[in-house]
């Protein structure tokens, strides 16, 4: 672990100094992170200044930077913060596919709950015992397939993707109603006067209409996912003899 990221990793897996005399601290770094939280709640990730958490905790900034040393640090304390624990899992534990598909229906909720966590959570960068708790549960789920290391790896990989896609395209439409809605919307208005060229776009949208425009994104992709990495641990589970592994009900799913 390199000096630069040493800060880094002391704030987010301490151990923290306690100090042995004085008053207590007026601050706590999980004080200091729920306040950054709340302002990116608010108004986004690029609200969030050391000026503008102190001025909410009602310090000043130069006391803030007695417990944060800048942003990257505050904003890496706020993930902690707003992704909470991750949910234990089940017990007794069920097959991977259902395991999997609630821990990314689970992550999808976390970041329409706070849509900034979008941006904080993108590039290298040091993750907190949470966020790993997070991965960690994800990747137990697969335990016990025969999918190698890496392969499990990409799979959480793959469907994290999918979720942040999904979330992305929730926090574009705002408050104002799904993102599939409006995109029908608006391709509607175009295709009545240009659906001519598009024959099937219009026909697909048609068909749309007439099943209600159901909002199904999440769902259709995550059981696609998961549709193929079932078929994949089928395959490979029937093709090497006494390395079965547990293949759950993993198999393609209609729908």
């Amino acid at each position: 672990m390199s000096d630069e990221r040493s800060p880094m990793v002391r704030l987010l897996w301490g151990p923290h100094p306690k100090s042995s005399r004085g008053p207590r601290p007026a601050l706590s770094l999980d004080r200091i992170a729920r306040a950054g939280a709340e302002i990116a709640d608010a108004e986004g990730l690029a609200a969030v200044s050391m000026q503008r958490v102190a001025a909410l905790l009602d310090v000043t900034k130069m006391a803030l930077y007695r417990y944060v040393p800048g942003k990257a640090e505050l904003v890496a304390l706020m993930v902690e913060a707003a992704i909470d624990e991750a949910p234990p899992a089940s017990d007794p534990p069920h097959d991977w596919r259902e395991e999997l598909g609630g821990w990314a229906r689970r992550l999808v909720t976390v970041f329409h709950r706070h849509p900034w966590l979008l941006d904080a959570t993108v590039g290298p960068r040091v993750m907190g015992p949470r966020e790993l708790a997070w991965m960690e549960q994800a990747l137990t789920a697969l335990e016990g397939t025969v999918l190698t290391g890496a392969e499990r790896m990409d799979a959480v990989v793959l469907v994290s993707g999918h979720v942040r896609g999904i979330a992305q395209q929730a926090r574009a439409a705002g408050p104002a109603g799904h993102p599939e809605a409006q995109l029908s919307d608006t391709l509607g208005e175009l295709m009545r006067a240009h659906g001519e060229c598009y024959p099937a776009l219009t026909a697909a949208l048609a068909e749309a209409a007439v099943e209600g425009g159901r909002d199904q994104a999440l769902e259709f992709g995550l059981d696609r996912i998961l549709d193929g990495l079932g078929l994949l641990i089928a395959q490979r589970s029937a093709a090497v003899p006494g390395r079965a592994g547990r293949t759950g009900q993993g198999g393609p799913r209609n729908g």
